[in-house]
């Protein structure tokens, strides 16, 4: 077991050096360092865990979809949010992946983590 935490820790420290996790960090720093931004961004992330919670139980607020929509749309004009978003997508599909790869490793369905 004790492998399996050291390929782990190796594991993390190369995702962490990875273009996509410098991305990120970069631009979340650029989005984050405006509070108005940072509060969108901030609603918007709770928002959207509202709403897979919900999907996952049976079903999702239409109105708060909406806003969900309007609020995305809002963001997509702000350069640096729309960059913290897209850098946050390609974080989080590497990870998904490694998931994946893990997951089929040992017989395990990780779909659900796709998006």
């Amino acid at each position: 077991m004790n492998r399996v935490f050291e390929k782990t820790d190796e594991l993390a420290k190369l995702l962490q050096s990875s273009d996509e996790y410098f991305e990120f960090i970069a631009a979340r720093n650029r989005a984050h360092s405006d509070a108005g931004t940072k509060a969108l961004l901030d609603e918007y992330a709770k928002l959207q865990y509202k709403l897979q919670a919900a999907s996952i139980s049976g079903g999702a607020d239409e109105a708060e979809l909406i806003k969900l929509q309007k609020l995305g749309e809002l963001l997509q004009l702000n350069p640096d949010a729309s960059a913290y978003l897209f850098a946050q997508y390609r974080l989080n599909r590497l990870l998904t992946e490694v998931y994946s790869r893990l997951g089929k490793a040992v017989g395990i369905d990780l779909g659900m983590l796709e998006a």
